[in-house]
């Protein structure tokens, strides 16, 4: 079998595409009024997803919007999904809020519920709590979108035998710009669903997007 793109969702700013098709669109929202759009139309039950940063709502929709109607909790165990993220802001947005917490010696007053969300990995962990997922996770920090480094590092959990599945991709969020492409990668024959090469996971990211 060979190693596939099964399903993907891409939002970028505040359109939403599954499997290269519009879900929905609202370009007059802010993000977070967006992301209750979202929420609401994956019919969420998930009351935690209000306390989250900007950052891990981004990720858990698009990783939701991806995983709908695959059954994964049917073919394998929590422990043989991995997670593999990347971004280039890491949790900047977060990072931002924390320091105006902080900034000002006066009115001093550090918010546990924003300096948690200040590393990216939170949001890695926010999906696995949401989905049980017990395998290998990981979050990288690259300069911009970088198919080549990151098919790599995903091909090779399949190849160590550290996965059998894994839910991946780019999860960017900065003053408003949120910039996701969330992909599960599986073994598969079937020839309609995209080979996991570095050409196919940087055409879904750069050809998915409004015209």
């Amino acid at each position: 079998m060979t190693t596939r793109i099964t399903s993907y969702c891409r939002i970028t700013n505040r359109f939403i595409y599954v499997n290269n098709a519009l879900l929905h669109s609202n370009e007059d929202l802010a993000f977070a009024d967006f992301a209750k759009q979202a929420y609401k139309l994956a019919t969420l039950n998930y009351l935690k997803f209000f306390k989250m940063d900007n950052l891990s709502k981004l990720g858990l929709l698009a990783a939701e919007f991806t995983l709908a109607g695959k059954n994964w909790q049917e073919r394998y165990t929590p422990d043989e999904v991995a997670l593999c993220f990347s971004n280039a802001s890491s949790s900047i947005d977060s990072d931002r809020k924390h320091q105006e917490s902080i900034g000002n010696r006066s009115n001093y007053f550090p918010s546990p519920s924003v300096f948690v969300y200040t590393l990216p990995n939170i949001l890695a962990g926010e999906i696995c709590i949401r989905n049980g997922f017990k395998g290998e996770n990981s979050f990288f920090i690259f300069e911009q979108f970088d198919a080549e480094n990151m098919v790599n590092i995903v091909q090779q959990l399949f190849i160590n035998e550290q996965c059998k599945a894994c839910v991946m991709g780019w999860i960017n969020y900065d003053s408003e710009q949120a910039d996701a492409l969330c992909c599960l990668i599986e073994k598969s024959d079937n020839e309609k669903e995209l080979p996991f090469t570095a050409e196919n996971y940087s055409y879904l990211y750069f050809n998915t997007k409004p015209q």
